[in-house]
């Protein structure tokens, strides 16, 4: 037989056995080299590294920083006022021989579930002690509370060969039926608060309408009464001016007078107007007296000018027949 035939298989061999006892860890990683579950080398640097093959097999974690949301728990603080609290945590892998003498095949799965019992025991005994209420775990302390909690947790977690990085209080709520009974009395405040303020506003506007209404009355009687002088002294003006012209010429006007009033009685129309011929009613109408009323009314009397020199004249021009309309309120003076 060639030697050829014995070379490559044995480098086929050899190269297996090479590339089977060469392993890499990356920046992300550490490695644990076990031999039949026992640890013979820990790889916590990056690069290559060498195991016995067909022996040795080896074990990754990861060296990151890892995250751990707790489950939802229920405290109950000093006041005894029960809140449902949930809280994450950032924890590595600080002591990899630990984590595995501690945690076994289970691995990082394992590690967590020990590690939130932790959690959730350090969450009820720091948020349940005497100094801590409600009223601070919901207000600027419980940045301080979580650093309490997280430094209890790092103590313990390092059994596990694990470092508790941080620790922070996600979400605090008062449980379902509390918090419903809350929101009732929240709103149930509030609608009294808004029907104060309604009853307020409906009083307020109440004082000012009666204000406008009383401002608007006075304002109404004050003109009022000026209307009513303003038209008392027009009307005593008017009268007096009527007094004086009556007084010129007495005769004139009451023939002016019989014209307003056949002028009202005889209008337009199907009305009937019955009198006798020798009625008062057409005592300007009978002959002498028509005549000489005609000429008063074309020539005033001097006695009459000399007395009122203008008021004459303009009874004589109204006495057209546009004139009744102008001079109808002169009635009143028979009073």
């Amino acid at each position: 037989m060639n030697k050829t035939t014995f070379i490559i298989p044995a480098v086929v061999v050899a190269a297996i056995v090479l590339m089977s006892s060469i392993f890499v860890v990356n920046e992300k990683q550490k490695a644990l080299v076990l031999q039949f579950g026992q640890i013979k080398a820990v790889k916590e640097k990056p690069g290559l590294a060498f195991k016995i093959p067909m022996i040795q097999e080896v074990v990754y974690y990861d060296d990151r920083i890892l995250s751990l949301d707790t489950e939802t728990i229920e405290v109950l603080p000093s006041d005894s006022r029960r809140l449902v609290v949930d809280a994450f945590a950032r924890y590595r892998i600080s002591d990899p021989v630990r984590f595995r003498q501690a945690v076994g095949v289970g691995g990082v799965r394992r590690a967590e579930s020990r590690l939130q019992g932790i959690l959730s025991a350090q969450i009820r005994e720091v948020l349940g002690t005497d100094q801590v209420t409600s009223d601070s775990i919901l207000s600027d302390d419980r940045s301080a509370l979580s650093q309490r909690i997280r430094d209890n947790a790092r103590a313990q977690a390092m059994t596990l060969g694990i470092e508790v990085v941080d620790v922070r209080l996600k979400q605090t709520n008062l449980p379902d039926q509390l918090l419903n009974e809350t929101f009732a009395k929240m709103r149930s405040d509030r609608e009294r608060l808004a029907e104060d303020e309604r009853a307020r506003g409906r009083e307020a506007a109440q004082r000012v309408r009666a204000l406008a209404d009383r401002t608007r009355t006075e304002t109404l009687s004050e003109a009022n009464r000026d209307a009513n002088i303003t038209r008392g002294e027009a009307d005593a003006e008017r009268n007096r001016i009527f007094a004086e012209a009556y007084g010129a010429d007495p005769e004139f006007f009451a023939f002016y007078r019989s014209l307003q009033a056949y002028e009202r009685a005889l209008q337009g129309g199907n009305s009937s107007l019955v009198i006798t011929p020798d009625s008062q009613f057409f005592e300007y109408f009978n002959g002498e007296v028509s005549q000489n009323a005609l000429t008063a009314v074309q020539a005033p009397a001097p006695a009459a000018a000399t007395d009122a020199p203008q008021a004459p004249a303009e009874p004589a021009q109204d006495a057209a027949p546009a004139a009744p309309a102008q001079t109808a309120p002169a009635v009143p003076a028979d009073n």
